[in-house]
């Protein structure tokens, strides 16, 4: 008789340059294979398995955007059955006080360009769906204390997604919209919204690379690399912190 396998953490980023430091840390990396391909029939979507901090994880490199990491998400949870999902890499700083470095612990997820408030519904809010996608409150715990115990700066909160990057011009009327919101990116809350429709617990640790309209004075922009592993050692240690 075979005995299963444990369920897998899943790590979900959008770029090589993300998946390479939590690549590097993986003891006996493998790469999986996957359904996807491009246009050109190279493949699209990324999985190298191995043991993180002694615990089964899978990481996937989605590619970047909405779709992307919606299709990536759904194959990746339907496939490897994890114990939870993990969104990480590099983000915008929205907040005007948020800094470069600092890892982004979201708590809830929302739409950034999602707008159907001439029928009633909230910024953000996409019809049929919830105004916030909320983080369980106890693995929101456990990423915050580990991007902590991985000594980094730390916030949570609101952090939005969507198909656009969020240049100075579009920073001013989104803090309007989204007081509040620390972040922005293209993936976070689709690979949320995934997570929830398939009944998978989800944390997002991403380490903010540029500032989205800095003020006077604002280191604005950190290279990517140096985000990438800010953000890969608080997911090691939150790999490290779940319960056996």
């Amino acid at each position: 008789m075979t005995t299963p396998s444990p369920a897998p953490v899943l790590v979900m980023v959008a770029m090589p340059e993300e998946a390479a430091p939590l690549e590097s840390r993986l003891d006996g990396a493998r790469a999986l294979p996957t359904p996807f391909v491009d246009d050109a029939g190279m493949r699209s979507v990324r999985a190298v398995a191995g043991l993180l901090g002694g615990t089964p994880t899978v990481v996937v490199t989605t590619g970047i955007g909405i779709a992307a990491a919606s299709a990536a998400a759904t194959w990746a949870i339907l496939e490897h059955r994890p114990t939870c999902v993990v969104a990480a890499g590099s983000c915008g700083g929205l907040a005007a006080d948020v800094e470069v470095g600092t890892v982004i612990v979201g708590d809830a997820f929302t739409w950034s360009l999602a707008d159907a408030t001439a029928f009633g519904y909230e910024p953000g809010q996409v019809p049929g769906s919830p105004a916030r996608l909320e983080a369980d409150d106890d693995w929101a715990d456990v990423a915050e204390r580990a991007a902590g115990a991985a000594g980094t700066a730390v916030r949570r909160g609101l952090m939005l997604s969507g198909d656009a990057f969020v240049t100075a011009p579009l920073a001013d009327p989104m803090r309007e919209r989204f007081p509040g919101a620390l972040s922005a990116d293209m993936e976070t809350t689709a690979t949320a919204r995934t997570a929830a429709a398939l009944g998978v617990p989800f944390v997002a640790l991403r380490a903010v690379s540029d500032l989205c309209g800095p003020a006077a004075g604002q280191q604005f922009h950190m290279e990517l690399d140096l985000v990438a592993e800010i953000s890969a050692r608080a997911v090691e240690q939150l790999v490290r912190e779940l319960p056996a």
